[in-house]
């Protein structure tokens, strides 16, 4: 289940930061919603997030 970071527009799965750069991706993407991802870990990344390992999506599947 997805949950909102504690910075503003950062959303959480796991430990994971979800990098989504996909508009209707992002769309379907609330604190709350549960979905399927795929995509990449990128534990190097910057963020202005400040919390969980960055992951790029590549696909995002409401359930």
């Amino acid at each position: 289940m997805i949950t909102a970071g504690v910075e503003p527009n950062c959303l959480l799965l796991d430990d994971h930061l979800l990098i989504i750069n996909d508009d209707k991706q992002r769309a379907a993407a609330r604190a709350g919603a549960t979905v399927t991802v795929t995509g990449r870990a990128e534990p190097g990344m910057m963020t202005t997030c400040q919390q969980g390992t960055p992951f790029v999506v590549a696909t995002l599947r409401a359930n």
